[in-house]
């Protein structure tokens, strides 16, 4: 049988999703090579430039880290010291990058400038979050419920509970993709896209995953396997808070609302977390937080990614 050609670009969880059952068995196994010292610098030579417009700790701090057991260097590079802070284009960067990097990982506000980053390199480009989708993200979240179901997705079912943003974006892609089943608690008016939802549901007719929506806390955690949870305010919605917060209220995964999941229903939170809002100290910091092991895998999915991207590229995939 032919093997798959890797994709080019991580833009989308949806463009690995056909890779992803592969990428989460060997993200599995990075990750256990490296608690037994035993990493491969696969990626010796190779260079990462992180173009960062946003704050990060766990993005930054896991490539970083990633390049650096794998054999590469990372590079960060805040648009605010790039001359994209004083009017080059998105495109132009992306052409001169390409000359002296292997791979761009943009962390960005705007999905259509991660996209326009892409069309002008000539080598793989990232997408680190932007305000459509947060795909390396899912990817350890996958990762960390891979690990917790001894890598069975089918007849789980995950809970979402919050906002309709970029990271649920690209959790209902990547659930449906691997067959997990997803309900998803938002309130009114803070939905998430049609047009995800849609290219879900195309996703789940393949792999049988459910999907569903609700306005209710309580009915989408009844007896799930999983809670999932993220901040009520993203970055560059703060001047939204109060209307927020008052939207958000009862929205928050406490003890009452995890005692209506499975009796061994675990927690997720793709961090950072603002304690006493959408999520509770005691449920934070109980024993059924996986939120630890979750930020740990995202090292272990970086690799990933980042070996499936770099180490297969032989040559530039176009001349900008």
């Amino acid at each position: 049988m032919p093997t798959r050609a890797p994709p080019s670009d991580l833009l989308s969880i949806a463009d690995v999703a056909r890779e992803l059952p592969d990428l989460l068995a060997h993200a599995a196994r990075l990750k256990a090579a490296r608690r037994r010292g035993r990493t491969v610098p696969s990626l010796r030579g190779k260079n990462l430039a992180l173009i960062f417009e946003k704050p990060s700790t766990r993005t930054r701090t896991s490539f970083e880290v990633a390049m650096n057991d794998l054999g590469g260097h990372a590079l960060y590079l805040s648009s605010k010291e790039l001359q994209l802070g004083r009017g080059e284009t998105i495109a132009d960067t992306a052409r001169v990058l390409s000359r002296y990097v292997d791979g761009i990982a943009y962390r960005a506000y705007r999905h259509t400038d991660v996209v326009e980053l892409a069309r002008g390199a000539s080598v793989p480009v990232i997408n680190a979050l932007d305000d459509l989708e947060h795909p390396c993200q899912i990817v350890a979240d996958l990762l960390t419920m891979h690990e917790r179901w001894r890598g069975r997705f089918r007849g789980r079912r995950l809970a979402w509970v919050g906002d309709g943003n970029n990271v649920l974006h690209s959790l209902l892609l990547g659930a449906a993709a691997v067959g997990l089943s997803l309900t998803a608690a938002v309130p009114p008016g803070y939905e998430p896209r049609p047009d995800v939802v849609e290219a879900a549901r195309r996703l789940a007719e393949g792999t049988g995953a459910a999907l569903a929506f609700t306005h209710e806390p309580r009915e989408a955690v009844r007896d799930a396997d999983a809670l999932y949870t993220d901040v009520w305010v993203s970055m560059g919605d703060e001047a939204e808070r109060a209307a927020r917060e008052a939207a958000f209220h009862g929205f928050q995964i406490n003890d009452e609302l995890l005692s209506r999941a499975g009796a061994d229903a675990f927690v997720l939170h793709d961090l950072p977390a603002h304690r006493g809002e959408e999520i509770t100290d005691s449920v934070m910091d109980g024993s059924r937080a996986a939120v630890w092991d979750q930020a740990e895998n995202r090292l272990h999915a970086q690799k990933a990614i980042l070996e499936r991207l770099l180490r297969s590229r032989s040559a530039p995939r176009r001349r900008p």
